[in-house]
């Protein structure tokens, strides 16, 4: 019994799935206090060095810290002398440079001034020092006074505490002042109740410049395009196109630095082709530290050939805990014939939780005759839900003779969704002539593009009668690559075919039909009666050469049909000698016209003893017409011997 699919790529599943309930990662807005200016002053305040280039001297820096230096100086003169503004903004420069004893008394002296800001970052302070209550307090001042800052901090501090209508009020208050934070802070709020509101308020912070609103917003858009694409097939495949708003999101969060919104826009750009832009952006995310995107770009250079680099990025990969790199790696080295490194790197992906380690154990230790170990890895996988491993377990049971064992196998892993399993399935059904239910499995592979299940419910439909079903079925395998499909289907449009015209000066007008076409793909892939079909195809339009050509082909490759036919070929063209060989070949391999050819020959030669001979052997072979003809012959040359 022929089994098909106990061959699998090792390192393939479950690229760059995204579980659907991602969490995103904290960023600055997540989890700590910024502190900021309130619109009062913010803008008579700005640090200037946060205008200068990157790439000034250091000469530069000097001159900016003696400007910040006199600055300050001229601030702490100010403030003693009870200018309100500029004890807010001390403060708030002491406080951002953690001089937390420093800044206090000049935040509280402002606070009690009644400077909004510098309520607010008295709250900061507050909070850093662990008095979070206190905290609140001056936040609820800074709020109550219009502080949108400090109505955002109010809004997460009670968040903490798992008070979430007031702080859905005090976020809100932040969002409508158009706070980018206190936006961000409310989607996150909204989306986790499931309130449908949560993505005006994701957008408004992303459309502010917020990476993270930025980054959720796509992941947001790309769920929803996904189970609309889910709803209109009525299937689950959440692995289509991002939808070009999604898309856009995506690349401002990359721009902006974002690790993972890289990572998905290089998936995306991918699955498009655009392969050179999609290295890159794998390229700032793998930097930045994302594993999935180092491995993703290990791929992209094996593909493009370079292994060498590839391997470099998979090992970084599979160091930060990405089991899919580790599988990539074990399957480099079992290339290579380094099977003890690769085993190496399938136990760390099978440590890191991917149940691909396993099952490619499992196939490592097959490929070594280590049976057993090969069952035990196959069946860890195979329980951990892994189909390809249940259907390679069961092919390992079918081999030794367990039949009831793998068919239960088979079964979990068809039902998982493997194709080769339901064509497994359908062999070992035709097996035990349970023909009607192996039809359904083949039926059901086919339909997930099986080629060879294709090709086994196409010659059913021929069975049956039903011609347009089977050449609709061997179109698909014979497009799918199967010679012998290629070859029936040939075989159905010939039987079709009207007679060729004639022209009218008597000569056949030839012009190549599909059948044609279709017997040369199947001969052209080494189908030994394609090849003997397209040879007779070829002496029928006159072409000898072509016709010997394909008939050598087939008789090469053991066709007893085309060695035959090469020896007519050959003893028209007046090369008998030859044409006794490939005759003597064919009829040693059961071809009676071969023999009652050879009988001919020798009986003409007069070597009557081996025509006699050969005629015997045409004889027992037949068919009926060469019988007659044969026994007729052996029993003259019987009477010519006794004469």
């Amino acid at each position: 019994m022929d089994v098909m699919g106990d061959k699998a790529t090792l390192f393939e599943t479950g690229r760059f799935v995204q579980p659907s309930d991602e969490k995103a990662t904290p960023d600055a807005s997540r989890g700590e206090y910024r502190v900021e200016y309130d619109d009062d002053h913010r803008d008579n305040h700005r640090n200037d060095r946060n205008d200068r280039n990157d790439g000034d001297d250091h000469r530069d820096e000097e001159r900016d810290e003696t400007v910040e230096a006199v600055e300050e100086a001229r601030r702490r003169l100010a403030a003693e002398a009870g200018d309100v503004e500029a004890m807010s903004v001390l403060g708030a420069l002491l406080l951002r440079r953690g001089e937390l004893d420093d800044a206090e008394p000049h935040l509280r002296a402002a606070t009690a001034a009644g400077d909004r800001a510098a309520a607010n970052n008295l709250g900061v302070l507050l909070h850093q020092r662990g008095y979070p209550d206190d905290a609140a307090g001056w936040w609820r001042v800074a709020a109550v006074a219009g502080s949108a800052a400090a109505a955002h901090a109010l809004g997460r501090h009670h968040r903490e505490r798992g008070d979430e209508p007031a702080a859905e009020y005090w976020l809100r208050q932040s969002a409508e002042q158009g706070h980018v934070l206190g936006a961000y802070a409310l989607a996150d709020l909204l989306e986790h109740r499931g309130d449908t509101t949560a993505e005006r308020w994701m957008r408004a912070a992303a459309e502010r410049g917020h990476r993270e609103a930025s980054y959720r917003l796509a992941r947001a858009l790309d769920r929803r395009d996904a189970r609309a694409a889910d709803d209109e097939r009525g299937v689950s495949d959440s692995g289509g196109a991002a939808s070009p708003e999604a898309e856009q999101w995506y690349r401002q969060a990359a721009a902006r630095g974002h690790r993972r919104a890289a990572l998905h826009l290089g998936t995306i750009l991918e699955k498009r082709g655009d392969l050179k832009e999609a290295g890159r952006w794998y390229l700032t995310s793998a930097k930045d530290g994302e594993p999935r995107a180092a491995c993703a770009l290990g791929f992209l250079l094996r593909d493009a050939g370079d292994t060498e680099n590839a391997a470099v990025w998979w090992l970084r990969a599979a160091q930060d805990g990405d089991g899919n790199a580790a599988n990539a790696l074990g399957a480099l080295y079992a290339e290579r014939g380094q099977t003890q490194t690769a085993e190496r790197w399938y136990r760390t992906a099978l440590d890191a939780g991917d149940d691909n380690g396993a099952y490619n154990l499992g196939l490592l230790c097959a490929e070594q005759g280590r049976v057993a170990q090969a069952e035990q890895w196959y069946r860890r996988a195979a329980y951990a839900g892994h189909r390809e491993a249940a259907n390679a377990l069961a092919i390992l049971l079918l081999q030794g003779g367990d039949t009831a064992g793998a068919e239960p196998w088979f079964s979990k892993a068809a039902e998982a969704g493997s194709v080769d399993a339901a064509f497994n399935l359908g062999i070992l059904f035709a097996g035990r002539g349970e023909d009607a239910v192996a039809l359904r499995w083949y039926e059901r592979a086919a339909a997930a593009g099986h080629t060879e299940a294709a090709l086994q419910v196409g010659m059913a439909r021929l069975r049956d009668g039903d011609e347009q079903g089977a050449e609709r079925h061997l179109r698909c395998a014979a497009g799918g690559g199967s010679a012998e499909a290629a070859y029936r289907l040939a075989a159905v449009l010939d039987a079709r075919r009207p007679p060729q015209p004639a022209h009218e000066l008597g000569e056949t007008v030839h012009e190549k039909t599909e059948c044609e076409e279709w017997y040369e793909r199947a001969a052209s892939q080494g189908h030994r009666r394609a090849q003997v079909r397209v040879g007779m195809l070829a002496a029928a339009r006159g072409d000898v050469v072509e016709a010997a050509r394909w008939y050598r082909e087939a008789a090469e490759a053991g066709s007893r049909n085309g060695a035959f036919n090469l020896g007519l070929l050959l003893a028209r063209e007046g090369s008998e000698p030859e044409a006794v060989v490939w005759w003597t070949r064919a009829a040693d391999d059961g071809h009676g016209r071969a023999a009652l050819r050879l009988a001919l020959v020798y009986a003409r030669r007069g070597e009557l003893v081996e025509g006699q001979r050969w005629a015997d052997r045409a004889v027992s072979l037949g068919p009926a017409e060469v019988t007659e003809r044969a026994a007729r012959l052996r029993d003259a040359l019987r009477q010519e011997l006794s004469a």
